[in-house]
């Protein structure tokens, strides 16, 4: 099975190393690693080329901002499944693509979620949260239950046939294309019962109270637009991560 992994960088310089690495020692054979950078003012790009020794396509070139750049990668991938790695995060050990693979191919799922923690911004080894999904039930969408989009892989025909994600969001739409996804009727999703990705706590719907009020804003649309819920999903949907600092 074929896993494609997009990864988009602008001025990433700083981590994106700690990405590639993680994508290099995966031991599943058939990966196809796509980088789509922004045209980055830092070395990002020579980054890439030296130690990306898994890429399979690297594109640098102005965009329209993160979706727009994921659209960009979806498109170049050629997979069974596709994921999104962002440049400041990393798979969290060598095997995670190898059971997610196994579990695909053992179940046929739609779409695969795994854990993930959330790490210190200076440091991937220093767990500040573990966000431990559970079970998905479609019911639980409206008490704001939703995976983590890092550990998120879907199949590659159904990603493109939902359109990809929806540039008209700025902040959000990954959650309104999961939301989009997992609505739909007979799909079928499994969970991968592991920690997949390591992600750097100050990424851009936290970094500022600006970020979160337009964080809230869309995910709130994305919920009317999919018909799971309005202000009480949303409200769920925070009260939810209060558990994560806690678990371990």
């Amino acid at each position: 099975m074929k896993i494609s992994i997009v990864t988009v960088t602008y001025n990433a310089a700083s981590t994106i190393v700690d990405t590639l690495r993680s994508v290099a020692q995966q031991t599943h054979r058939d990966i196809e690693h796509v980088v789509v950078d922004g045209a980055s003012r830092d070395d990002t790009v020579e980054k890439v080329r030296r130690h990306g020794s898994r890429v399979s396509h690297l594109v640098s070139e102005s965009d329209q901002g993160i979706y727009d750049a994921m659209n960009k990668g979806a498109a170049l991938a050629s997979g069974d499944l596709i994921g999104f790695l962002n440049a400041d995060d990393a798979l969290a050990g060598a095997g995670c693509i190898a059971r997610l693979a196994e579990r695909a191919a053992q179940t046929g799922a739609d779409a695969l979620y795994a854990d993930l923690v959330y790490a210190r911004e200076d440091d991937l080894s220093a767990t500040v949260r573990r966000w431990k999904a559970g079970s998905f039930s479609r019911a639980q969408l409206r008490w704001g239950w939703m995976p983590a989009h890092p550990t998120f892989y879907v199949r590659r025909d159904r990603f493109l046939a939902l359109g990809g994600f929806d540039t008209r969001f700025r902040i959000a739409a990954d959650y309104d294309f999961m939301l989009r996804f997992l609505t739909q009727p007979g799909i079928h999703v499994e969970r991968v019962p592991q920690v997949m990705v390591r992600m750097r706590m100050g990424g851009a719907s936290n970094r500022s109270l600006a970020a979160m009020f337009l964080k809230s804003r869309e995910d709130l649309r994305a919920m009317r637009h999919s018909g799971v819920g309005g202000i009480g999903t949303l409200v769920c949907k925070n009260v939810r991560k209060l558990p994560q600092f806690f678990q371990r």
